[in-house]
């Protein structure tokens, strides 16, 4: 009887996490506008975004083209380490002590944080050439840009039927006969207060 309960209280345990976890891939597919990266080389042509995604093209040099991605093009092999990065690791073989990034010495691991810093800094600098943020954000800028001229034809078009309306409608007026034009401008009659 206690494991027909324990393993129905592990049961439910297991489909409410599961319940969790599935949540905010739901969430998810609410999200706003699918984003299509692409790099194109040379003259070639960016495809054309579609209603629900933009797409955002990177133009490199042709000469790019089949050469291999500039991230992957260099290596930590020891074998490709050139002769100025050999000499500079040597200029720091005695160094530690305070703001070393060593083991070794008082404050030693002080450094670490700054050696991360300038790590990240050196990484940006040399980093991809593509920045996807901001040609996404150029192109959203283009969409917004596109909306707000269709709005104001589409204000347009509305302003020049409610003309056309309007002087459809004085003509009619104009080609009513007497009679019609005196019952049409005669008062209601009022109401009895007896009533």
């Amino acid at each position: 009887m206690k494991r027909q309960i324990a393993s129905f209280v592990a049961s439910a345990l297991t489909l409410a996490g599961l319940a969790c976890l599935s949540t905010p891939a739901a969430a998810q597919d609410k999200g706003g506008d699918k984003v299509n990266q692409v790099i194109v080389y040379g003259d070639d042509p960016c495809p054309e975004s579609s209603d629900g995604t933009i797409t955002v093209c990177a133009r490199l040099d042709e000469s790019e083209r089949y050469r291999i991605p500039e991230g992957l093009r260099h290596s930590d092999d020891p074998a490709n380490q050139s002769w100025t990065d050999r000499v500079r690791s040597y200029e720091t073989v005695g160094d530690f002590g305070a703001l070393s990034c060593t083991p070794v010495g008082a404050g030693g691991d002080l450094g670490c944080t700054q050696k991360l810093i300038d790590a990240a800094y050196a990484e940006k600098r040399t980093g991809s050439s593509v920045r996807f943020k901001q040609l996404i954000e150029e192109e959203r800028a283009k969409r917004l840009s596109k909306i707000d001229e269709e709005a104001a034809e589409t204000q347009s078009r509305v302003e020049e039927i409610e003309k056309e309306y309007l002087e459809r409608q004085r003509r009619a007026q104009e080609e009513q006969t007497p009679d019609e034009k005196d019952a049409s401008e005669a008062p209601l009659p009022k109401p009895d207060d007896n009533q």
